[in-house]
């Protein structure tokens, strides 16, 4: 029999300040709520760890930084109950209490037999492959970011893959050659990138030719986060790519036009190594847990994000139920097909298509709480 898989990646999860002060409260499963069964039922998990795991370091200051999130050691035990099979360490925060943070949160992380991928001692490490085995099936995750650029991993020093996008060099065809060998030594490669800055339903055109050169190279999933809010989905060569998968935990005030409160958790289905189906489960963060929304508000959400993946010529359906979204791979089939070759990278190229999900305004937090707003800067 072939093997059938689920995978189950959801976005940024942040375990820092009011979190953290739960965490000592309550138990381990606290910040997964009524969804922690989604994680239980999946074949493998994955998020974007938008906080360190320390107990020691000092907040970087070496450059200027306005948010600082980190979490008490003792919580690597909430990616244990959510049986956590990877986490992409690529973003703006990894670093956020300085190397001794960083490498203690990777010591933690191996210690829990949690795979990693974006950062690490040194650029060797920082770009390497996490490979996990499920059902037969070799997974991979390979993670990048071009946020942060004074965190850049080197060849002798700790940081993160930091790849920019708005200028083509070496770095990108570095992170697109580690796509072609990753893709060679895996059955499914899921490209996790945290790019771009705060809000904004619908993705910049430097994000959807990046995308493309992913899924070119032999990325299946392209994991997109960083700008706390969720964006449409896209079926490009029989590949998925997920722009932004939103905000999962946190502790962040929520902004009433963008709902960084309101996201998705992303449901995979594999048959023989193929993805066939996508299944979006809305979720809303309610005092400092993910939860699942109430009927009303689940359909709300799902007609929101099936607009946004129609903008993208992804053809989502709503649930008989009400209560999930559902993405066929197979009707895509020639659909979102770019007619260029492998190469085609340049400008001239860009793809142009109609954003016809409602517009959103970016709200400035200056002058919000700084124990629990969000700011103009990025998180």
């Amino acid at each position: 029999m072939k093997p059938h898989l689920k995978l189950l990646l959801v976005g940024d999860v942040m375990l820092g300040r009011h979190v953290n002060d739960r965490l000592r409260l309550e138990s381990a499963e606290y910040p997964w709520g009524d969804l922690l069964p989604l994680f239980l039922e999946a074949d493998w998990r994955a998020c974007n760890l938008e906080c360190v795991i320390t107990d020691h370091g000092a907040p970087w200051a070496r450059s200027p930084k306005d948010f600082h999130f980190q979490t008490d050691a003792k919580n690597i035990a909430v990616l244990s109950a959510a049986h956590m099979d990877g986490v992409s360490l690529a973003n703006n925060h990894a670093l956020d209490f300085n190397h001794r943070g960083m490498v203690e949160m990777i010591r933690l992380l191996d210690g829990a037999r949690i795979g990693h991928s974006g950062a690490g001692l040194n650029r060797a490490e920082a770009t390497q492959l996490a490979i996990s085995q499920t059902k037969g099936l070799r997974i991979g995750l390979i993670s990048f970011t071009d946020n942060e650029p004074a965190w850049e991993a080197g060849e002798e020093h700790p940081g993160v893959f930091y790849v920019p996008l708005e200028q083509e060099d070496s770095r990108s065809s570095e992170l697109l050659a580690k796509i072609r060998q990753a893709a060679a030594m895996v059955d499914l490669l899921i490209v996790a990138a945290h790019w771009g800055g705060n809000w904004g339903c619908h993705p910049p055109a430097s994000h959807t030719r990046m995308a493309h050169r992913l899924v070119m190279a032999g990325a299946d999933v392209v994991f997109g986060h960083s700008s706390h809010v969720c964006r449409g989905v896209e079926v490009f060569e029989n590949a998925l790519i997920l722009y932004s998968t939103g905000d999962f935990v946190d502790d962040y005030a929520v902004d009433l036009v963008e709902r960084n409160d309101r996201s998705f958790a992303f449901e995979i289905h594999v048959e023989d190594k193929r993805i066939t189906h996508l299944h979006l489960h809305p979720t809303i963060i309610r005092d400092c847990q993910a939860s699942q929304p109430d009927l009303n508000e689940a359909r709300l959400m799902n007609g929101e994000m099936q607009q946004l993946c129609a903008s993208l010529g992804t053809m989502a359906e709503i649930s008989e139920s009400g209560d999930k979204l559902v993405i066929q791979l197979e009707p895509h089939a020639g659909i979102n097909l770019e007619p260029a070759s492998k190469d085609w990278f340049d400008d001239e190229h860009t793809p142009t298509r109609p954003m016809i999900g409602a517009t959103r305004q970016v709200v400035d937090f200056k002058n919000g709480d700084p124990d629990t707003g969000i700011f103009a800067g990025s998180l």
